[in-house]
């Protein structure tokens, strides 16, 4: 059990790292998201962002939904550790 925990810990802190790299590099008006490694970045990460998009919309012109999908991924994680940890 600890060995599917550590592996979805480990998925879910690269897939956060995915998250973080796909909102910085939207500040950067240049890049053509048709082109590769671009494409592939948006297609692994627009599925989850878009089902946050739908809770929270943009706010000013300031889209929130990634800092709420990272959140959750998260809680996600913070709640596997509580469970893999032996309880007293």
């Amino acid at each position: 059990m600890d060995v599917v925990i550590s592996s979805l810990l480990s998925a879910i802190s690269i897939y956060s790292v995915i998250l973080v790299v796909r909102v910085l590099l939207t500040w950067f008006p240049q890049i053509d998201w048709y082109s590769q490694p671009f494409r592939f970045l948006q297609e692994i990460t627009d599925p989850y962002l878009d089902l946050f998009r739908s809770l929270l919309p943009p706010i000013g012109g300031w889209d929130l939904s990634p800092m709420l999908a990272i959140f959750v991924l998260q809680l996600i994680s913070g709640t596997l550790v509580t469970l893999s940890s032996p309880s007293f």
